[in-house]
């Protein structure tokens, strides 16, 4: 019989450990074994659903090119493998691209499951157009990038959506509040966790109020121009 094994990329949660789909534990507890972003991060949610015993490895921006071609090779073999990164989609500013595409480029099986992703929940929350929207992943720490990227966001006429630190938040409102204070902007913070906020207004009151409230936690900025659709 030939070898029945697969690659399944698995969401887990963004935040509340109760978001994770039926269909993707079931997954994990017949996986022979789990590649994960970072073991010690993903032993908790694991252990949290009743899933003990199971060989963890790693796989990471640091080893993915390495690893992918090995758990490949292994689906190949007859395991299946499943992957998780430590919130959301794996791929999505997550380990999980280069394994695709070695399962592409080696004709392995593989499958991506549906599920949490804070891209997609800060938009809906957020009130902002979502017919169209630009997910630019992790505002760069430069902020002439970070200039170039909000610009380009709301010259597009689209919702723009990133991911920022919460101790560069006020410096990327002020590059906003310089490109156009009276944009559209909506700084969603711990999402879907105990704490979780959202807080709507212009660049320029966002960039007023977190100069008085510094955030923390995890934060998706979205922007979008003031005059465009709303």
């Amino acid at each position: 019989m030939e070898p029945t094994g697969k690659i399944i990329l698995i969401p887990t949660p963004i935040g509340n450990l109760g978001d994770i789909t039926l269909r993707a534990l079931e997954i994990l507890r017949g996986a022979d074994r789990i590649a994960c972003e970072d073991t010690r991060h993903s032993g908790p949610l694991l252990a949290h659903h009743g899933i003990t015993g199971k060989p963890l490895v790693a796989l990471h921006e640091h080893n993915e090119a390495r690893r992918a071609e090995e758990l490949a090779a292994a689906a190949r073999a007859g395991e299946t493998i499943a992957v998780i990164s430590d919130a959301g989609m794996p791929g999505i500013s997550d380990p999980g691209y280069r394994l695709v595409q070695a399962c592409i480029g080696s004709d392995t099986p593989f499958e991506v499951l549906p599920g949490p992703s804070s891209v997609v929940t800060a938009l809906i929350g957020s009130g902002f157009p979502c017919h169209a929207f630009r997910f630019g992943g992790f505002l760069s720490v430069k902020s002439g990038k970070r200039r170039s990227a909000l610009a380009a966001a709301l010259a597009s006429g689209e919702t723009g959506i990133f991911f920022e630190s919460p101790h560069r938040i006020v410096s990327t409102l002020e590059i906003l509040t310089e490109i156009d204070p009276a944009a559209r902007v909506c700084v969603a913070r711990e999402l879907t966790k105990k704490f979780e906020t959202y807080h709507r207004g212009t660049a320029a009151g966002m960039l007023e109020h977190f100069r008085a409230h510094p955030p923390k936690g995890e934060i998706v900025l979205l922007v979008h121009a003031a005059d465009s659709e709303r």
